[in-house]
């Protein structure tokens, strides 16, 4: 799959593929997608201080990057997982530029760069009480082995990817989910809301990122 690296308006980059005519982010903004979907609408409403995410789609590791910025000086325990069947290359990893956009210090850009170095299928430790299983698997055929609080649903649009976002992907995932789990994603298509539904989910609507009208988020009754 060859990708490209463009850069969005919020001047963080994202990977366009020209074979599908997609990108890895809103390119009305990497990070102010990322934030605003995952980290705002999803992460700020689970108060645990034991807590498991699945990533839909590791991509970039942008949303892990910004979860770990986010709690790393919190006392909290986080198992997060994320499934990737496309990973990235090291070269298109050092041209993201997120350690500028973000300031970071020395410490965590190494950190950025050990989330897509460090080897796939175990546990690896970012810091303290927080963890990282980097998944090599097709959703469709992985039989998720660990519930979770959190879902991350990041995968490339219902047009690009239909299979994905089927009532059969929704119901795997809505029984690995633990009561009153919170999946978020940024589309907000009526199809993917209905099905969301069917699956037993309680969903929402919600202003979207910049750029974007709404989002969905779903909730599994407690």
């Amino acid at each position: 799959m060859k990708r490209q690296i463009k850069i969005t308006k919020d001047g963080s980059a994202t990977l366009y593929v020209p074979e599908l005519n997609e990108h890895y982010h809103s390119v009305n903004g990497a990070i102010q997608e990322s934030k605003h979907v995952f980290i705002q609408a999803g992460l700020y409403h689970l108060k645990k201080n034991t807590l498991s995410i699945f990533e839909v789609g590791l991509g970039t590791g942008l949303n892990v990057l910004l979860t770990y910025l986010e709690l790393k000086n919190k006392p909290l325990e986080i198992d997060y997982f994320s499934i990737e069947l496309f990973p990235i290359s090291d070269e298109e990893q050092h041209l993201l530029n997120y350690a500028e956009t973000l300031n970071l210090s020395k410490e965590d850009a190494q950190i950025f760069s050990f989330i897509h170095s460090s080897d796939w299928n175990t546990k690896i430790q970012l810091s303290k009480g927080f963890i990282l299983t980097k998944i090599s698997a097709d959703l469709l055929s992985y039989p998720i082995p660990f519930t979770f609080d959190l879902v991350y649903f990041d995968a490339f649009a219902p047009e690009v990817q239909p299979e994905l976002w089927t009532n059969a992907v929704f119901q795997k995932i809505y029984t690995g989910m633990n009561p009153a789990g919170i999946l978020t994603t940024y589309c907000a298509k009526g199809v993917v809301r209905r099905t969301l539904q069917e699956t037993g989910f309680i969903v929402e609507r919600l202003p979207g990122s910049p750029g974007k009208r709404e989002m969905l988020r779903a909730v599994k009754p407690a």
